[in-house]
């Protein structure tokens, strides 16, 4: 894909200060494996057509006609540019790509070159298609491109067949014959166990015109009964049979992969289909070489192809499975020689009963048994019944014994059978796997592992060519795609009198053109070269040269004198070279060094530079004497560097500690024992870089006296800076063993204290463990004066950030002694005197938070040390107040929100009323409601009389104020509409003029000609009956002079987001199990008469298509009883009940609102065998009809209408209308754009297939 991008010129030996990279040539192809053939690559879909050319290349007699043409018929590729030349340009290119294939080395071929000359793009490329497509069009393109040439008749002659189809009279005995030429046998798979049944369904069973199917003969002149047949008149030298895997579903509308069980035999023979049977059975004898395979479903999968080595070009190698089940069986067949007899029986291939049949006879000391018992013993020895296994193939025991007179003798009136004297090994079935052969007939012949497990009859192996992938495989694994996913797709059968001479058995470059050999010479040549050379490119490594004049020791490592100073050189060497050789170049390169040279392999660690082996073989390569690219070597004299000596090796490299030491202000006094600077701590950081390999003892010798104490980090400090970190004292014991025993690494940190300074306040021992307390003034917080509550003004920036100052605290501090802190560091003493102030925190959002509670510490307040809190003017919280926030509307962020502290001791009635007079409120129809999390409005306080605590209501929780009284408790508050029909609303003055305060609201519903209208609310127990609800909206004031003469006149309706949801049924029901809750809307409507609906009756609404036009009848409603049947069939049964038809004779559908279309109903019912379990009868209620109260349901009378679309023009202006809204929403979000209405539409994206395109090549006139 890269090609050259990173290849560079350039060998041999160079040097360049600093570092550097070399590049490196792009790699060349790679040889050919073991096996020694040649894949191709897959130019991203044309798995297809990689699969077809590897079977054109091993099809030899194809590929020797191919390469019989010469320059003089086809031309030359050098001419393809001339106009004049007709340069047949795919033969020429299909004969270049075999000789690439077959004598160029390396590991796979390029198509690009083949597809050019088809005039295929990026699309046919990417696209897959189908192999057989392919055949078909490919073959049909050489046939044009050799016109007038003499390989013009190549295709028709080794692949053209002709059949004969043929129509007999019964009568006169009359043949009506038609002949048709074919390419290749499409044979069936459905229904069909294996590809000989299909042959004999094609061309051996007759087809019957009789009765009322009769056929009309040219002799008799007469409707007579006759037999239609059909016959291959003409046998192709290479029978190509496409198997019919791709069917599809006229049920379900799709297409589906056929994946059962279809067999196909190695060999077979064609006499039984054939018109001519007198010629001699080799004519006849076929022989299979390819199987085309195809590894996914019907749109899109995988191709790869197992072929025949005909020519023996390949070197087969058995596959790891084999060579593993072959070297066990070799070892138990050595523990169990004596038992070699039994085994070889058990290896008998069960799936031949005539194998099976004849080991269990074989076994039996009288030599014969009852046929009866015959069945138990097979049973018993290969775990199935005869009638399970055999007898569908096979007909009955008895029958199949008596069909092999050869093998089984029936005795005493055919109740006993015993082995004849001399049994012989028949022929296999032809309707058995290709596995079924000869030498299984026989148990004597069984072997672990026998020739055609792995090879043909004539000696030839099988490979598994797939893409650039070419694996050796046996029979076995062709058994494997009788079925499944991965299946055989094509079949290609050669004669098995064609044979090949000898010269051409493992000689690839039999019958190549002397020109084509002379340019596969070349490019072998070319490639050959640039393996060369990228090997001497890869064996290039770069070295970097530390050189010793410009290091020096420090904490047990190397580093730079000065780092300004170009202390490394970059080398590139060949790695083959030897370590001498290397020694050498650098004794040239540095003029001015004297004395022995060392070279030892460095690391970089974080202490330094680690030397570890020295490289003293001048002989050895650099490769085995480990050095890689990229190394690291220094260059010194072996023994010193800057006169320190130097240790090497792994045991002496250098760990980096972290060692703390006490500051000398911190325990008062001069002693200046650190080195690194403090950083408020009361610690001094020092590193120190000690040897792995030295022991502890080593270290507390080098850092102090003896008698002090060394200590490793157990816990640290809190995240907030305050608490203690926690260190371990090492024991006496400890200190023999070394740092790597420890387990001691880089960055480990390590405290040293002398014994004088344990009694220091910082400092406490504690049997093995010193605490360490963290001292104050590495704690603060930063306090901000805020003079008004909630974000500073822009203006106000730069005074206020005058009055801002960091306050030392620690975590046990109180905040109320960081507030007078605060305020002497800010001088707000005489601004505040006599003002109160709190502290308090800010959000990301710049809200202020609540107060902190003054009485906490730091930590207990939560509070973060190196943070900020902001000093604001008001009430200092208590340990028993609490700060609220509230609002007043139905909307939190409507109108400005307050602030107020009350006692926790508050009831919610008693904080209701306060926040009343804070906000200047009056009445008493308010309520509280609280905020939930996504600052909405959530569930009002309920118990008024509850302590604020028992509500749950804490510290800086937000409550909104909402005019209304609460319902009692168990009392729920509801809201009524009116449902009514438009027609009807004129009777109804009431409902009309309704006062204004009532806020009415009229909702039109989806139901043609109707609406809802606000009517009040109503306040019920929940335990009060549905009966209770309806006789309490009937007293509301817009209903007083609506004629309802009794509750059962009235239906109730839930409503969800204003649309009716599901009817209210079982007038005693209670509201609680209706599951009712406070603040649910519901729809009431008058009814004409009385109405009790039973807990599984579905109210429809129906509407009857008017014949011929897209229109409906007037809606009527259709109370249909679930309960008894809720499938589409009890649907269809109630309504043809209800128009009396037949259910035959209606049409049903649901309305879809929402998107303005119809879903079938069908009446149709799946037919189930009796031996499959009967499947449950899908419900209406349940998907995808989700069948629920109000819905419309479409019916048609196909009596009298023909008609059987739903669609009215309404739904098409509907539709029409989605499709705009989408389009325009698409449009939005493809320019950015954001529209706040557009979120509550969601378009649910489908996968779209890629349309399929017909796969066409391109040729060019030739006549």
């Amino acid at each position: 894909m890269f090609g050259d991008l990173f290849e560079e010129d350039g060998d041999g030996f160079s040097s360049t200060p600093g570092t550097g990279v070399k590049g490196r040539e792009s790699e060349p192809p790679p040889p050919r494996g073991k096996v020694r053939l040649c894949g191709i690559k897959n130019q991203g879909g044309t798995c297809y057509l990689n699969s077809l050319i590897q079977t054109l290349l091993f099809t030899p007699e194809f590929r020797e006609e191919l390469f019989h043409l010469g320059p003089d018929e086809i031309g030359c590729l050098a001419d393809k540019a001339k106009r004049e030349a007709k340069v047949r340009v795919i033969p020429l290119e299909l004969q270049r790509l075999f000789s690439h294939l077959l004598l160029v080395d390396e590991l796979t071929a390029s198509t690009t070159d083949l597809t050019d000359s088809f005039g295929w793009t990026n699309n046919e490329e990417m696209g897959q298609q189908d192999v057989q497509e392919l055949n078909r069009i490919l073959f049909s393109a050489l046939e044009s491109s050799l016109v007038d040439t003499s390989g013009s008749s190549l295709i028709h002659r080794l692949y053209h067949g002709t059949l004969v189809n043929q129509i007999t009279c019964k009568e006169c005995g009359n043949i009506s014959e038609r002949q048709e030429d074919f390419l290749d046998l499409t044979v069936s798979v459905r229904g069909v166990s294996g590809l000989e049944e299909a042959l004999w369904n094609m061309f051996v069973e007759e087809e019957m015109f009789e009765g009322n199917n009769l056929y009309r003969c040219s002799r008799c002149d007469q409707l007579v009964r006759a037999a239609k047949s059909a016959k291959l008149r003409k046998l192709p030298p290479f029978l190509t049979i496409s198997l019919l895997r791709f069917n599809f579903d006229f049920a379900k509308c799709e297409r589906y992969k056929e994946t059962g069980s279809y067999t196909f035999p190695l060999d077979f023979n064609l006499r039984p289909f054939c018109e001519q049977n007198n010629w001699p059975d080799s004519e006849y004898s076929y022989e299979l070489f390819s199987v085309i395979i195809h590894k996914g479903g019907c749109y899109g999968g995988h191709y790869h192809v197992y072929i025949k080595d005909i020519d023996h070009l390949g070197h087969w190698e058995a596959p790891e499975e084999e060579v593993k089940t072959k070297a066990k069986t070799q070892r138990q067949d050595a523990k169990v020689g004596e038992r070699k007899e039994n085994e070889n029986e058990n290896c008998v291939e069960t799936e031949d009963p005539l194998s099976v049949l004849t080991g269990i006879l074989a076994q039996e000391d009288s030599k014969c048994v009852l046929v009866d018992q015959l069945g138990q013993k097979l049973m018993h020895k290969t775990g199935t019944p005869w009638s399970k296994k055999y007898k569908k193939q096979y007909g009955t025991i008895s029958k199949f014994l008596q069909n092999h007179p050869e093998v089984f003798m029936l005795v005493s009136n055919g109740t006993r059978v015993a082995l004849k004297n001399a049994p012989v090994a028949t022929e296999p079935s032809p309707t058995e796997p290709v596995s079924s052969t000869s030498a299984k007939s026989n148990p004597e012949n069984i072997k672990p592992e026998t020739a055609g497990d792995t090879e043909g009859p004539d000696g030839c192996h099988w490979f598994d060519l797939n893409d650039s992938t070419v694996t050796s495989i046996t029979l076995k694994d062709i058994e494997k795609q009788f079925q499944g996913k991965e299946s055989a797709y094509m079949l290609f059968y050669r004669k098995t009198t064609m044979k090949r001479p000898p010269e051409a058995i493992g000689n690839p470059a039999y019958k190549v053109p002397p020109h084509l050999v002379e340019m596969i010479q070349e490019e072998n040549a070319r490639v050959q070269q640039r393996r060369a050379e990228f090997d001497a490119s890869s064996n290039s490594i770069e070295v970097r040269l530390h050189l010793a004049p410009h290091y020096h020791c420090q904490n047990g490592a190397l580093h730079p004198t000065a780092p300004g100073e170009d202390s490394i050189i970059t080398v590139t060497f060949d790695r083959r070279k030897t370590v001498g050789d290397l020694r050498l170049a650098i004794y040239q390169m540095q003029d001015l060094w004297e004395g022995d040279m060392a070279l030892t392999l460095a690391k970089n660690v974080p202490a330094g530079l680690h030397l570890y082996d020295t490289l003293t073989d001048d002989q050895m390569s650099l490769y085995s004497a480990g050095v890689c690219n990229g190394s690291d070597l220094f260059v010194w004299n072996g023994r010193e560097v800057s006169g320190v000596a130097v240790q090497t090796g792994i045991e002496w490299e250098p760990v980096l500690l972290t060692v703390l030491r006490p500051s000398a202000e911190e325990l008062g006094c001069g002693d200046e024992s650190g080195v690194g600077d403090t950083d408020g701590s009361g610690l001094v950081r020092s590193m120190k870089g000690f040897a792995c390999g030295a022991t502890l003892g080593t270290v507390l010798e080098a850092l102090g006296p003896q008698e002090a104490f060394l200590c490793q980090e157990q816990s640290r400090p809190g995240a907030s800076g305050g608490g203690a970190s926690g260190w371990r004292v090492f024991p006496p014991q400890d200190m023999q063993r070394t740092l790597r025993e420890l387990s001691l690494k880089d960055g480990d940190a390590v405290l040293l204290l002398q014994p004088e300074e344990l009694d220091s306040s910082i400092f406490s021992l504690s049997g093995d463990m010193v605490t360490v307390t963290t001292p104050s003034d590495c704690r603060w917080l930063q306090v901000e004066f805020c003079p008004q509550s909630g974000m500073k003004e822009e203006e106000e920036e730069e005074e206020q950030g005058k009055k801002k100052s960091k306050v030392s605290a620690s975590g046990n501090m109180l905040l109320a002694e960081v507030k007078e802190k605060a305020l002497e560091e800010l001088r707000l003493q005489d601004e505040l005197s006599g003002v109160e102030c709190c502290l308090r925190q800010m959000d990301r959002s710049g809200k202020l938070l609540p107060p902190v509670h003054e009485h906490l510490s730091v930590r207990d307040a939560g509070i973060r040390l190196m943070t900020s809190l902001y000093l604001c003017p008001g009430p200092v919280l208590t340990a028993t107040q609490l700060f609220l926030y509230f609002s007043v509307g139905l909307v939190p962020s409507v109108g400005q929100e307050l602030e107020i502290i009350v006692e926790e001791s508050l009831t919610v009635k008693e904080c209701l009323k306060e926040m009343l007079q804070m906000a200047r409120l009056e009445g008493e129809a308010w309520h509280l409601r609280r905020v939930d999390w996504c600052e909405e409005i959530g569930e009002p306080l309920m118990d008024e009389n509850a302590f604020l605590k028992e509500a749950k209501v804490i510290h800086g929780d937000t409550l909104v104020l909402v005019e209304g009284r609460l319902p009692p408790k168990g009392y729920l508050k509801l809201s009524v509409r009116m449902y009514m029909d438009m027609i009807h609303s004129s009777s109804v003055p009431e409902l009309n003029h309704t006062a204004e305060s009532q806020s009415i609201e009229a909702l039109t519903t989806e139901w043609s000609g109707s609406e809802m209208r606000f009517i009040g609310y109503v306040e019920i127990s929940e335990e009060a009956s549905l009966d209770d609800l309806k006789t309490q909206v009937m007293t509301l004031p817009a209903l007083q002079d609506v004629c309802v003469p009794s509750p059962a006149f009235l239906r109730v309706w839930l409503l969800d987001c204003k649309k009716p949801a599901r009817i209210l049924r079982g007038n005693q029901q209670t509201l609680r199990k209706l599951k009712l809750g406070n603040g649910a809307e519901v729809c009431v409507q008058r009814l004409m008469k009385e109405e009790d609906l039973g807990l599984k009756d579905l109210l429809l609404r129906v509407l009857m298509g008017v014949p011929g036009e897209k229109a409906y009848y007037p809606s009527e409603e259709f109370l249909w009883d679930a309960g008894r049947d809720s499938t589409p069939k009890g649907l269809y049964a109630a309504l043809a009940s209800q128009y009396g038809l037949t259910p035959d004779n209606l049409l049903l559908a649901k309305h879809l609102p929402d998107k303005h279309t119809w879903m079938p109903i069908s009446n149709w019912i799946q037919q189930v065998s009796k031996k499959k379990k009967k499947r449950k009868a899908e419900s209406l209620q349940a998907a995808p009809f989700y069948l629920k109260d109000g819905d419309i349901i479409g019916v048609k009378n196909l009596l009298i209408d023909n008609n059987k679309e739903f669609t009215t023009l309404e739904d098409e202006i509907g539709q029409q209308r989605l499709r705009e809204e989408n389009h325009n929403t698409r449009g939005r979000t493809a320019s950015g754009e954001c529209s706040q209405d557009s979120g509550s539409k969601k378009s649910v994206s489908t996968k779209n297939r890629k349309p399929e395109v017909a796969l066409s090549i391109n040729v060019g006139v030739f006549r």
